[in-house]
């Protein structure tokens, strides 16, 4: 079983989701590392979590860390792969370490977004693009068309089940980045948006 596109599923927070989407071959599990943040995932939850999956590459997320305080969080969270920060001047200063770059931005910043593509190639950092609004107008669709052709873009808003196989087949597009949820309760999940939307993205066998 796989997906059509690559799939990305953000600020993971418990096992059930790492569990649900690594059987789902998802292919990157994003945890928050920034103290403070509201989903923010400690070394020994980390290692709770991922010691129970395999497969799937895991993406370390910040807003507004610095560099160096993101490369001493790191060391105490071993297997990470990628790194993602809503700030560029941190992720160019972050290329030494080795790690896949994420770029996390929103679609209404998009006028300054663009002069940044080719810093973006040139390092091939990844851009998440993002709304503020969550919605996924005309306009931001020949935007999003647009950035897909110039960047590696994963689409990070207005997915849902019944569009996000039409969504996966936009040209040049790298992928899609789902959001995770909360736990009712330890072990309970409502998966029903989640679970269509990664269901509907299956290949045949």
């Amino acid at each position: 079983m796989a997906l059509k596109t690559k799939v990305k599923i953000n600020r993971i927070t418990n096992l059930t989701d790492a569990r649900y989407c690594s059987g789902m071959y998802v292919d990157v599990l994003g945890f928050s590392m920034e103290v403070g943040n509201p989903n923010f995932i400690s070394p020994s939850q980390f290692q709770e979590i991922t010691g129970w999956i395999s497969g799937t590459d895991y993406a370390a997320e910040f807003t507004t860390s610095d560099a160096f305080t993101i490369e001493r969080q790191l060391a105490d969270y071993p297997g990470i792969t990628w790194v993602e920060s809503s700030n560029l001047n941190t992720l160019f200063q972050l290329k030494s370490l080795g790690k896949k770059l994420i770029y996390r931005a929103a679609i209404e910043e998009v006028e300054s977004i663009l002069p940044k593509l080719a810093l973006l190639n040139q390092d091939q950092i990844t851009l998440h693009l993002t709304s503020i609004e969550n919605m996924l107008t005309i306009d931001n669709k020949l935007v999003i068309d647009n950035l897909a052709k110039k960047v590696n873009l994963f689409l990070g808003f207005g997915i849902n089940p019944e569009n996000a196989c039409s969504l996966a087949e936009i040209p040049g597009l790298a992928g899609l980045a789902l959001d995770g949820g909360d736990e009712i309760k330890p072990g309970l999940r409502d998966f029903d948006q989640l679970a269509s939307t990664l269901e509907n993205l299956e290949l045949p066998d």
